[in-house]
Parts: C-alpha cells; sequence; structure tokens
C-alpha cells in the first residue's frame, strides 16, 4: 500500500488570532487553520468549549493559546494586543467572527441595553481588536484580516424585525473596507468580509426556529473556503466573499440618478 501524503502545512510558522472560537464558524475555522499549520489563539467565553478545541487542535497535531474573554472587555483587548506583540512580535491572521444577534422584533421595541450590547460586540469590539493589532499585523510579512458579516447587511429588501443586528453589520462592514483602504497603500494587510448565509449555527436556530437544520450547509463546509483569504499569496482586500454563490463581490456604489 502507498504511503499516505501529509497533509500541506501552508500557514506553518504563522499565528492566527480567532474571535469566537469555541463553537460555529469560529471553531471550525480555527481547526481549519491548526490543521494547516497555524498556531491558533483562541478567542471566547466559555473556557469549556475552548478546552475541547484545544484537545481537537492537539489531536491534529497544533498548538492553540486559549483567550477566555467576553469582547466587551475592551481593556482585556487591549492587553491582548499587547501580549500578542510581545510574544510573537507580529500576528499573521486575525478572524474577527464573534456575533451577538440580538432581539429579533421591531426597532421601536429594541431594548436599549440589547441595542448597546449587539453594537458592542459586532462593531466596537472588531474596531477595538483593529486598534489593539494594527502594529502586530503591519509588522507581519503578509498580514491577514477577515470579518465576518452577514447579507442582511446589503440586502435590496432590507427584512423587517432584525434592525439592530442589521445595522451592526452594516457598520462592520464599513469599518472593514476603511481598514482595508487604510492598508491597501501603506501596507501588505488584506481585509477581507465574508457572508456565509445560512448556516447550521446555533445563532440560526435562534434567528429560525421552525427551520430544519439538516437542511443547511455547515460550518465545516464554510471553513476550507475561508482559508484562501487568509493564505500569504492572497491578493484581495475591501471585497465581499458570498458562500452561497462562492463568489468575490466589489460593494456597488449608489447608482447615478436618471433625469
Amino acid at each position: 500500500m502507498a504511503e499516505q501524503s501529509p497533509r500541506a502545512q501552508p500557514f506553518s510558522g504563522r499565528v492566527a488570532l480567532v474571535t469566537g472560537a469555541s463553537r460555529g464558524i469560529g471553531h471550525a475555522l480555527a481547526l481549519e487553520l491548526a490543521r494547516a499549520g497555524a498556531h491558533v489563539i483562541a478567542l471566547a467565553r466559555t473556557q469549556g468549549a475552548l478546552e475541547e478545541l484545544d484537545d481537537a487542535i492537539r489531536a491534529a497535531g497544533s498548538e492553540a493559546t486559549l483567550v477566555p474573554c467576553d469582547l466587551t472587555d475592551f481593556d482585556a483587548l487591549d492587553r491582548l494586543g499587547a501580549a500578542i506583540h510581545e510574544r510573537w512580535k507580529k500576528l499573521d491572521i486575525f478572524v474577527g467572527n464573534a456575533g451577538e444577534l440580538g432581539a429579533v422584533t421591531p426597532l421601536s421595541h429594541i431594548d436599549p441595553q440589547d441595542w448597546d450590547k449587539v453594537i458592542a460586540v459586532n462593531v466596537t469590539a472588531n474596531w477595538r481588536l483593529i486598534r489593539a493589532l494594527d502594529m502586530p499585523l503591519r509588522a507581519a510579512e503578509t498580514g491577514r484580516v477577515l470579518f465576518i458579516t452577514s447579507g442582511i447587511a446589503h440586502r435590496a429588501d432590507y427584512r423587517p424585525y432584525w434592525g439592530g443586528y442589521a445595522v451592526s453589520k452594516a457598520a462592520l462592514d464599513a469599518l472593514a473596507r476603511t481598514y482595508a483602504a487604510e492598508t491597501e497603500t501603506t501596507s501588505n494587510v488584506k481585509v477581507m468580509l465574508a457572508n456565509p448565509g445560512p448556516l447550521r449555527t446555533r445563532m440560526r436556530a435562534k434567528a429560525m426556529p421552525g427551520e430544519d437544520p439538516l437542511t443547511l450547509k455547515t460550518p465545516e463546509d464554510l471553513a476550507p473556503k475561508l482559508l484562501q483569504f487568509l493564505l500569504p499569496s492572497s491578493v484581495q482586500t475591501g471585497k465581499l466573499y458570498d458562500f452561497p454563490s462562492d463568489e468575490i463581490l466589489s460593494f456597488a456604489g449608489p447608482q447615478p440618478m436618471s433625469v
């Protein structure tokens, strides 16, 4: 019997931070990066789930650094950026995956505390991480950034009752595109957004409780597709990868008014 060739390790020697790494897309992508050779810094709120991820990463022959942290602890995010710079002097990959759905309800019914949490997790935490990680990302030979957004942020027909989530993801799109523009000619950093579409996740089940989850693709289906934007060879920046159509899309500007 011929020997099985070892799996390619395109991320060997690279350090990758993944938020929301304890389950769903974050868990799948963290494990995929580890299998491809990356040292994964896994950030999530739940220590037990992080330890399960660590076991899976070790079983894959790689290593992880676990960071139990609430993304709304902004001072902790600042400390994390400083610790990454001190230990590794660089950060090759940053995946902003963690997200908060919030209440699916009319805008006028959203509790202010719920609104603030959705904006804090989906927008402000990612800005704080950009602020904290900008130096180590620029110090990397090929810094790569990927934010997980949602198609609801740019639907032509806005879905009612999803206002808080839609507003936060539209803001995340603007945040990522601004960072892409700021780094495009001043560094080797590339910044992409990804729309996963409907997947078999806990958030999706909460949002659509009557949906049959077996009709949906899984985070494990998505994760290998995302690796292409984290490779040193990737040249895309400021664009959106749409998983349902498997296309890279440019953001369209407003069309000129006809007279």
